[in-house]
């Protein structure tokens, strides 16, 4: 594998790293997504998608989705794409800044979030995600910018718990 004008190349991607991480990433015991209810229908390198069915504690006091939930679902999306891609070279990824615009008013239903990378670079990622609704429609929209890491980078003043496999 290798990086062309920031970008990762899938020439020579072994068949577990082009592989769909959906699976795994559903069976994690915790988490803010386990605890959300959020799914994940596939996960690789290249895009995430991602399926929440609402429920009242996902709501604010005007009975719509609280923005917090889309700035949520954005940042995990993009999250999990950018460190399937940093784990292929040995790296972790946090996130550096998360900027979602609320575009529509969403009471109930499923949300649905796809999340592609901009650009994926050796120290940052820039990643774009949109979550609809029922009808296919855009409620929300985010890019989120992650930092890589090397894996013995302290963060909080701490190594990760997560390590990167290389």
């Amino acid at each position: 594998m290798k990086r062309t004008a920031g970008r990762a190349t899938t020439g020579g991607m072994s068949d577990q790293e082009a592989q769909d991480a959906s699976e795994l990433l559903n069976q994690s015991p915790d988490g803010w997504a386990k605890a959300n209810g959020l799914r994940i229908v596939s996960a690789t390198r290249d895009e995430v998608v991602a399926e929440l069915t609402l429920a009242p504690k996902h709501l604010q006091a005007y009975g719509i989705v609280h923005g917090g939930m889309h700035c949520a679902i954005i940042e995990t999306v993009a999250s999990i794409g950018a460190a399937l891609d940093a784990i292929a070279y040995g790296k972790n990824v946090v996130g550096l800044e998360n900027h979602t615009s609320f575009l529509r008013a969403v009471r109930e239903g499923t949300l649905r979030a796809v999340a592609r990378p901009l650009t994926r670079g050796r120290r940052t990622q820039v990643w774009e995600a949109n979550v609809h609704d029922d009808a296919g429609r855009v409620v929300a929209s985010g890019r989120v910018r992650l930092l890589v890491l090397d894996p013995e980078a302290p963060l909080g003043e701490k190594a990760p718990a997560v390590k990167a496999e290389g």
